[in-house]
This record gives C-alpha cells, sequence and structure tokens, in this order.
C-alpha cells in the first residue's frame, strides 16, 4: 500500500457545502460558454476520492458525491439538460442517464451502479434519477471531468476545453469540454459561426 492512501489528507475545507458551491459556480460559468440546448446531454466523470483529496478508487466518498449532484442538477434542469454520470473502470465507465434522454435501446446493459462498482456519483444520479437506466455508449454534447477520469470516450466529435476560473472541485482537478461539429469541405467551404461556437477563423 502507498504513502498517500496510508497518509490522510487535510480536508479541513473540502465539505459538502464548499463542494456544491464550487461546482454551482463551475457549472453556472460553463454554460453560456458551450451554448447547450434543451434536450442535450452533460456528462460528468467524479471521482469522489480525488475531490477529498486522495487516489482515485481509494476514498470514495457519498457525501462529496451528493454535494457535486446537489451542485450540478438544479442548474442543468433549469435548462431542461440531462445529467449523465460515467461508471468507474469496474463498469467499463458506462453511463447512468434518465430513460428519456436516450436516442434508442441498443446500448442498455443490465447493472446497479454501487459505491465500489461504479463509483459514489453515478450511484448517487442512479437512485436520484425517477427513471435511470446505464448504457455502454452515448455521445454527449460537453461534460466535466473531476478527478482525472477521462471522460473523452463519451464526448461526440468534435471536443473542444474550456478554461474556467475554477480549476479544481475540492482536491480534484476540474477539466470541462464542450463539443461541436465536424469542420468540412476544405478551404473554399463556409462555416457557421453558431454551430462552431465562435471560433471559426478565415
Amino acid at each position: 500500500m502507498s504513502t498517500q492512501e496510508n497518509v490522510l489528507p487535510n480536508t479541513e475545507t473540502i465539505t459538502y457545502e464548499s463542494v456544491k458551491e464550487q461546482v454551482r459556480k463551475a457549472v453556472t460559468e460553463f454554460l453560456p460558454i458551450a451554448k447547450l440546448k434543451k434536450g442535450d446531454i452533460f456528462i460528468v466523470g467524479c471521482s469522489s476520492s480525488e475531490i477529498g483529496g486522495f487516489h482515485i478508487g481509494k476514498g470514495s466518498n457519498e457525501n462529496l458525491a451528493e454535494a457535486v449532484l446537489e451542485g450540478l442538477k438544479p442548474v442543468l434542469d433549469e435548462q431542461g439538460i440531462f445529467l449523465a454520470a460515467q461508471c468507474c473502470e469496474h463498469l467499463n465507465r458506462a453511463i447512468v442517464i434518465p430513460r428519456e434522454a436516450l436516442a434508442s435501446k441498443d446500448d442498455l446493459v443490465n447493472v446497479v451502479p454501487q459505491k465500489h462498482a461504479g463509483g459514489s456519483f453515478a450511484t448517487a444520479l442512479y437512485h436520484h434519477l425517477e427513471d435511470p437506466v446505464v448504457v455502454e455508449h452515448i455521445k454527449a454534447d460537453a461534460g466535466f471531468d473531476i478527478g482525472d477520469t477521462l471522460i473523452g470516450m463519451h464526448l461526440r466529435p468534435v471536443a473542444v476545453p474550456v478554461r474556467l476560473s475554477l480549476r479544481k472541485i475540492g482536491a480534484a482537478n476540474l477539466v470541462c469540454a464542450r463539443t461541436r461539429p465536424k469542420y468540412i469541405g476544405g478551404e473554399r467551404a463556409v462555416y457557421d459561426v453558431n454551430l462552431s461556437g465562435g471560433e471559426v477563423r478565415d
């Protein structure tokens, strides 16, 4: 067992309320940049261990996971955006999502996320949703990676990094991404600046 796993981090300032407020602030700052629409999917990979200052998978914390959910979901719900949660590696990073957000039933899998097989955040969302399902793959429109959980496999192309004023949630790294449609057609093509997120260059 490594030294990191044996030494408790200084968690005095990492509380339910502080994490909830950090997440609320981050998503509130992010949404105008990402320009998401009603019905879009926002994916979150979240290591509650990393938020608390532990190595990923070594200190799962249901309380901190609930704080992340409480900071995110009301803001997304106000805009009609679906929240999806990426499970941990034990479940092959499967996705918890509301059934109404599914485009089809093709990728449904049968599993109920648990703290140590799915992760605290995915488990929290699963039990919070009225009709949750788990799928193997989605193409989300944007997302947060809290604690280096690697959400890229579930983002639609093309992913574009978004830098916020907040770089951490608790002790965990925060990496944010929006997506845009692919550019096609080469040098003679004309592109829609609204679809690109305002970054089309001549």
